[in-house]
């Protein structure tokens, strides 16, 4: 498998495009050699881009960079997951897969139950480790595009603006009345059944211990709809990846229908 990097830079065919220092650390770890092919991407747009390592040497590492190549590897809907922050590495694990498996931005919450705290400068580091993070976990899985890790902020603060009209919110819920993923998503009950997705999916799940009573009404209140996963109780950093799974297997297999 031709090794791919991600370069935060602009990508012109034709041109070289010097690699910054994590990947250059990646093309030592791989052994590359000059003449050797590779994938530059930059994240933002459903293209790919080939080149050859024209230049290397310890500290510095060039690519000639070819045509780019279309791909297709996103979800239907664009997801945002707004979780509130597992505490040790689990956060870490949470940001890599979301990031293998599609989602499009990572909100970490810091919640009323959240034993993770973190603020100021000390927030703005960790944030930065997790986006370096979700580039290396495009890398792996093949995506052209890099989830956005976003800024740490309270739950309290977030959701008074977390529904853009165009997006559908959901939260992970153990309530009795909390509907499966299939009937949550596309409202098969009732007068407003439809078969339609909407265009954008947020999904909302708590820290250790799940969100309050009160913030679980607060989020319903600005227009969630609760969702459930069944009758395991599902570890936060488990919850959310398995939801996306779902949908990622759903999108599958729609697509195959197509």
């Amino acid at each position: 498998m031709t090794p791919r990097l991600f370069v935060a830079a602009l990508l012109v065919a034709g041109e070289t495009c010097a690699l910054p220092p994590q990947a250059l650390r990646h093309v030592h770890a791989l052994r590359l050699q000059r003449g050797d092919a590779l994938v530059l991407f930059n994240g933002n747009d459903d293209v790919e881009w080939p080149g050859e390592l024209v230049e290397l040497s310890r500290g510095r590492a060039v690519v000639r960079v070819a045509a780019p190549v279309a791909v297709e590897r996103e979800l239907e809907q664009p997801v945002t997951l707004a979780v509130g922050i597992p505490a040790n590495d689990r956060m870490d694990a949470l940001v890599e897969k979301a990031g293998e498996l599609g989602a499009v931005a990572i909100q970490p919450l810091v919640c009323v139950r959240s034993v993770l705290r973190l603020a100021g400068e000390r927030a703005e580091a960790r944030r930065r480790h997790w986006q370096a993070v979700a580039a290396s976990a495009s890398e792996q899985c093949g995506r052209a595009r890099v989830a956005t890790v976003l800024p740490i902020v309270p739950l309290a603060h977030w959701i008074a603006g977390a529904r853009a009209a165009d997006a559908m919110g959901f939260v992970l819920s153990l309530d009795p009345s909390a509907l499966a993923p299939e009937r949550a998503l596309f409202g098969c009950a009732g007068a407003n059944a439809t078969a339609t997705a909407p265009a954008g999916i947020i999904l909302l799940s708590g820290p250790e211990g799940g969100l309050t009573p009160l913030e679980e009404e607060s989020a319903v209140a600005r227009g969630f709809v609760r969702v459930g996963l069944g009758a395991r109780v599902l570890r936060a950093d488990t919850a959310p990846l398995a939801w996306l799974a779902w949908l990622g297997v759903r999108s599958l297999a729609s697509g195959e229908r197509r």
